[in-house]
């Protein structure tokens, strides 16, 4: 079955020029959508220049920054519209291991949604800084007891959907655009009955590039929560 792995970029110029050789030769039947959001450094223009040799790479370009959720189910569409069976997701900048690709594939002939998770396995993260550790660990905590969801990494963003998954969510109605697009999208396929699964991987921090972490996104993922929730409670999610 064929497999897309959507990789989203904002100013990948140092990282997209080795992580698609490194994860196409993951697996033969893998292809890559690139979704760049008009990146000043030229990534659109070096993935361009790929395709040119390279017919299993795909590009998206958008006219601005439009936001991670977005561009995650432009892809999502773009997937099920040309016939894919397993839709991954991955960071460019290395911090996700292109060697545990076919890991998740793996798992994905079992379950429905295989993520790739950090804290399965104790903490497996390289080169965080203490205070986003920390805050990244009681985040997670933080959104299993509020939503009950049995992940231990809901905001990671390397992960593989089996087509079933995005075929039965309305992506139309996503209401998530940073961070908090993970924690839903994992939440809306749990409520669903899909079987989530995670598989332990170590993240490790990017050298090259700049992180697109913001106050604003972490505040989104803090209150998303609790919209989800309420709207699970109310019936407005099934």
């Amino acid at each position: 079955m064929k497999a897309l792995l959507i990789i989203p970029t904002y100013n990948e110029i140092k990282n997209i020029g080795r992580i698609i050789p490194a994860a196409l030769g993951q697996a033969p039947e893998l292809e890559i959508l690139v979704m760049d959001d008009n990146s000043p450094d030229g990534t659109a223009a070096e993935v361009a220049r790929i395709m040119e040799s390279e017919p299993r790479v795909h590009l998206i370009s958008r006219p601005g920054k439009m936001g991670l959720g977005s561009a995650y189910v432009t892809g999502f569409k773009y997937a099920l519209a040309n016939g894919f069976g397993y839709i991954l997701e991955m960071d460019a900048d290395f911090s996700h291991n292109p060697n545990d690709i076919p890991r998740l594939l793996e798992a994905a002939r079992k379950y429905d949604l295989v993520i790739g998770s950090r804290y399965c396995q104790g903490v497996n993260i390289v080169n965080w800084p203490f205070k986003r550790l920390l805050i990244s660990y009681f985040a997670s905590k933080y959104v299993r007891a509020i939503t009950g969801m049995p992940v231990k990494d809901p905001t990671g963003g390397f992960k593989c959907f089996n087509r079933r998954v995005l075929e039965a969510i309305n992506l139309d109605r996503i209401l998530s655009d940073g961070y908090a697009f993970q924690i839903e999208m994992n939440f809306r396929a749990w409520v669903k009955g899909f079987r989530v699964h995670e598989v332990p991987i170590v993240f490790t921090e990017r050298i090259d590039g700049v992180s697109k972490m913001s106050r604003r996104i972490v505040w989104e993922a803090i209150w998303m929560v609790w919209r989800l929730q309420i709207m699970k409670l109310l019936g407005k999610i099934k």
